[in-house]
């Protein structure tokens, strides 16, 4: 299922417009690029109706939040939601302000996702209403571990039944569920933390993977979380004592561009529960 998810990604080439984070907008248009999609990044609230219409899915991330681009997510959000686009959103630092916390709250009342993406500490501020997010990064009480992890999949579970959306919550292990099964992933590396923007690229792949695959969205998901988390290993892999995180963020998006269905399949670490 995996190796289908990918190739369907190749054959189909999914236009997806972004509204998405300025830090990391390049980065998330180089990684679309890179696993077969293509980019559009609009945020004028004057055209992205017009740009939703002409692409096959949305990618909304609220990371460089600002009141002007708040009406252009809605309005996008709306028109994708009316021509039963893909919509992925991604709450970064939902919980570390009033403006994040009730922006992605709103935008939760309003519009119909099929997938949301964050850490565990943005994913429960959406659950709860509020939360304690220390910047964009997990709180350490809120990391998903071997021993909560039972807990943290019902938790998604329930999510995912309350919104009708796939919740992918992403750490040291990942979680990508609907209502019924999860994905636990354990593919990555930990210096994947020492880049700014490897969420919000995995958030612009993730959109492209559920447009190619409409009919498996649960699916579509995971495969985007583990070849994310198995480029991160491949460019580990690839560095010398003279590379740092520069070169590391290259060799991500550098993995991502030669992985094949096969590679992914062979490197995928996963169990569903």
């Amino acid at each position: 299922m995996l190796k289908n998810m990918l190739e369907n990604v190749r054959k189909n080439c999914p236009l997806i417009h972004n509204i998405t984070n300025y830090v990391t907008v390049n980065d998330c248009a180089n990684i679309l690029i890179a696993c077969g999609a293509a980019p559009i990044m609009a945020d004028d609230q004057d055209e992205v109706a017009e740009i939703t219409s002409i692409c096959s899915g949305l990618n909304i991330n609220i990371g460089t939040l600002n009141n002007r681009t708040i009406e252009s997510m809605l309005i996008a959000g709306k028109h994708a939601n009316e021509l039963n686009h893909p919509v992925v959103l991604d709450p970064v630092g939902a919980g570390a302000s009033k403006l994040r916390t009730e922006t992605a709250l709103e935008l939760l009342e309003k519009l119909r996702f099929s997938v949301i993406r964050g850490n565990i500490s943005e994913i429960k501020t959406l659950a709860s209403g509020s939360g304690t997010t220390k910047g964009v990064d997990a709180d350490v009480a809120d990391k998903v571990t071997d021993e909560n992890l039972d807990e943290v999949v019902a938790f998604a579970k329930a999510f995912s039944r309350k919104t009708g959306a796939v919740i992918a919550i992403t750490g040291a292990i990942d979680i990508v569920a609907n209502s019924q099964n999860a994905y636990c992933i354990r593919n990555g590396h930990p210096m994947m933390s020492s880049i700014t923007g490897t969420g919000c690229q995995l958030s612009a792949m993730t959109a492209a993977y559920v447009t190619a695959n409409p009919d498996h969205p649960l699916e579509a998901a995971a495969a985007a979380v583990i070849a994310m988390g198995y480029a991160g290993e491949l460019a580990h892999s690839r560095l010398t004592d003279l590379d740092g995180n520069s070169t590391y963020r290259n060799y991500i998006i550098d993995a991502i561009y030669n992985m094949t269905s096969e590679m992914l399949e062979r490197g995928a670490n996963y169990e569903v529960r």
